[in-house]
């Protein structure tokens, strides 16, 4: 049997799409609650998990530090933002304006992952062919 490890950035990309979509999640329900009174904003922290999963080494490749990476343990957590602040009387912290802004930036980023998980496939089959 060969071992490869041709599938770990396809890996590593697919949670990273899987926590950006969990934040859209996140941020559509921010939006659907703005006026709803003591609702708190959510968030979902990924970075944080798959920067501390990559291990800060700058000595080691990129190629080392992905196949390193054990994807049962990139699992994305929701949390409240500022659970203790609020932009108004009512409890409410979500202010629509930045979340419209986030949710841009989201969508960009999630269809950056999807394009590079597309581009990973494409280089598979261009080395099998």
């Amino acid at each position: 049997m060969i071992n490869t490890n041709a599938y770990d950035y396809i890996s590593v990309l697919g949670k990273a799409a899987d926590a950006s979509w969990l934040r859209n999640e996140a941020i559509s329900n921010n939006i659907a609650n703005v006026d709803t009174p003591g609702y708190k904003r959510q968030d979902v922290n990924f970075e944080d998990v798959l920067d501390q999963a990559l291990g800060h080494s700058m000595y080691t490749s990129m190629d080392t530090k992905v196949a390193s990476v054990r994807t049962a343990s990139l699992a994305p957590r929701v949390y409240t933002d500022y659970a203790g602040f609020s932009y108004r009387l009512d409890g409410n912290n979500v202010d629509i304006d930045t979340e419209n802004v986030v949710l841009a930036k989201n969508q960009l980023k999630y269809t950056g992952l999807i394009n590079s998980i597309t581009q990973e496939f494409q280089n598979l089959r261009t080395a099998m062919s």
